[in-house]
């Protein structure tokens, strides 16, 4: 029986690495599809919580119970419609990552939805806001908080600076601001923030 050569040696352990790199990005592929369905699965469960939440806010409000207390990070102020994208999305209190993928989130220090003043709304540009890619001037969008609902009519898109803090500024109407991050198929943290300014029918 031949000797195996330092050729064969080098080659037995190439194929025994390429073996277990295949096992490796297979299980490390499943556990990334099965994060994401799991996540996915998640949110569209909290948005069909969301919607009872807000049924019985308004419920309240009709029936004039108590004021509720101030709203807490994730708590639902309203669900946010587009007609023309088909977007229908919970509107939760706050901006952090968990709430994020939830939903989408009033930037504190910005009006409340459906009140006088500019109220901003953050979301996340591969998730609910994807959509946004494609609207434009005139678009409607509805939002229905607990005190009823309001009707936008889009005045312009832009793309701006993440520190262009100006698009948040207070408006004597009632007006909305839309914010998600641009490029929407960029790949890593995005450079700039598409943003969507709409003022109330």
């Amino acid at each position: 029986m031949m000797p195996a050569t330092e050729q064969d040696k080098s080659a037995t352990r190439g194929w025994k690495f390429l073996r277990w790199m295949r096992w490796f990005l297979f299980l490390a592929g499943t556990l990334a599809i099965s994060y994401v369905a799991l996540t996915l699965l998640y949110a569209n469960f909290y948005q069909r919580a969301a919607g009872k939440a807000l049924e019985e806010q308004i419920s309240a409000h009709e029936h004039h119970q108590v004021t509720p207390p101030a709203a807490k990070e994730g708590d639902v102020l309203g669900l946010l419609e587009i007609p023309r994208l088909g977007l229908k999305v919970a509107i939760l209190a706050g901006t952090t990552s968990q709430t994020l993928r939830l939903g989408v989130g009033h930037i504190e220090g910005t009006a409340l939805p459906g009140e006088p003043g500019n109220a901003g709304i953050a979301g996340h540009r591969d998730t609910y806001f994807r959509v946004l890619r494609n609207i434009r001037a005139g678009d409607r969008i509805r939002i229905l908080t607990a005190t009823g609902p309001s009707v936008y009519v889009v005045d312009w898109t832009r793309i701006v600076a993440p520190s262009d803090t100006e698009i948040l500024a207070p408006t004597p109407g009632s007006s909305i601001t839309l914010v998600t991050c641009h490029p929407f198929y960029f790949i890593g943290a995005a450079p700039n923030r598409f943003v969507v300014h709409a003022h109330k029918e």
